[in-house]
């Protein structure tokens, strides 16, 4: 699944907000001397950033209403809105229109939520019921829908270079879906097929909020692939750590069952890394959870993986999932070289920093 940023307001807010301070975004990525004024700038804007998202959000009807501010409502790490914010400085600040296009994105972000609850088949999100549990599927599908015609609307105002990076985010995330949703074909190897959906389902979209600084702000022309290229193995390894924190044993800490993604049917990093090894314990484990997978398709209780993946959990291939994203967040963070050194460099590199941690 995408990565959730969403709880709900009260106690179910808090238990979504755990993961945001384990990630420390703000605190983090603004810390240190040298990002003095650009701390002093970003944190003055996301009231503004909020107030923008949350109007733009509301809907003529009642119902579309009530299901649109569902999810939005539960709050979440905003991190797209944030790498807009911090690439914004390397052009011309945080302009109405970077506002604009950071609401877009988020909002982009947001409807993908409610799709890929539905796709997946999840129950809870954050601790909550999910969209399509409270509503049904097809409300969930079409809060969406609409979402994501909103998020379009708000790019046009922008001119066509907004609409263009819009519709081809909005390209790169329908066909990760797809691709997940088909799988891998004869000859694809599975863990590249995987990080190539990872990199479409989660990766575009904060290259796109990375990019936000030369599409709104006017930054220099040759900062845009260091910029893309940054937001997409940033949320590569984002994605690959979200793997990791799917098997906790500790539900307050994602706010989902563990293992909610392969109780599913879904691979995870883990799973694809556990089928690379063929010791007997591991072809044993992998059979299991197959095999459970397979019985929860057909009524069985989610609760009979529970050991199986504790033991995943604990597995080498949980291990290397987590050197996996290092690896992913360092190459990130080398992407940046073409920049000028600076606040705003240094703050893109602990934000990808931070990422990685989330999980050590």
């Amino acid at each position: 699944a995408t990565v959730g940023d969403h709880g709900v307001a009260g106690p179910a807010r808090a238990r979504g907000g755990a993961l945001a301070s384990r990630l420390g975004l703000t605190g983090r990525v603004l810390a240190g001397p040298r990002p003095r004024n650009l701390r002093a700038q970003v944190r003055a804007v996301p009231h503004g950033s909020g107030a923008a998202l949350a109007a733009e959000r509301r809907m003529p009807a009642a119902p579309a209403d009530a299901t649109s501010r569902y999810l939005y409502e539960a709050g979440g790490k905003r991190i797209r809105p944030m790498l807009a914010l911090l690439s914004a400085h390397l052009g011309a600040g945080v302009t109405p229109a970077v506002i604009e296009g950071a609401t877009a994105l988020e909002m982009t972000h947001l409807g993908s939520l409610y799709h890929d609850d539905v796709m997946d088949g999840a129950d809870v999100r954050r601790g909550v019921p999910s969209a399509q549990t409270v509503w049904g599927n097809n409300v969930a599908i079409l809060t969406g829908d609409l979402l994501f015609s909103r998020a379009s609307q708000i790019m046009a105002r922008q001119g066509e270079r907004a609409i263009r990076l819009q519709a081809d985010t909005f390209e790169r995330l329908v066909l990760g879906q797809m691709h997940e949703t088909v799988g891998p074909q004869e000859g694809d190897d599975p863990v590249a097929f995987y990080l190539q959906v990872l990199a479409d389902k989660t990766g575009s979209l904060i290259a796109a909020s990375a990019e936000t600084g030369v599409v709104f702000a006017g930054a220099p022309e040759e900062y845009g692939i260091p910029l893309r290229t940054f937001g997409e193995k940033t949320g590569v390894a984002f994605q690959l750590l979200d793997d990791v924190l799917d098997l906790s044993a500790d539900p307050d800490e994602t706010g989902k069952v563990p293992g909610t993604d392969l109780r599913a049917g879904v691979p995870t990093m883990p799973f694809l890394l556990l089928g690379q090894e063929r010791d007997e314990a591991s072809v044993a484990l992998k059979t299991r959870i197959d095999e459970g997978v397979a019985r929860i398709a057909d009524g069985a209780d989610p609760v009979i993986l529970d050991a199986a993946l504790a033991e995943l959990r604990d597995h080498d291939a949980t291990d290397r999932t987590r050197r996996l994203a290092h690896d992913w967040a360092r190459e990130a963070v080398e992407a940046l070289d073409p920049l000028p050194d600076g606040p705003v460099r240094d703050a893109l590199k602990r934000f990808s920093e931070a990422v990685v941690d989330r999980s050590s």
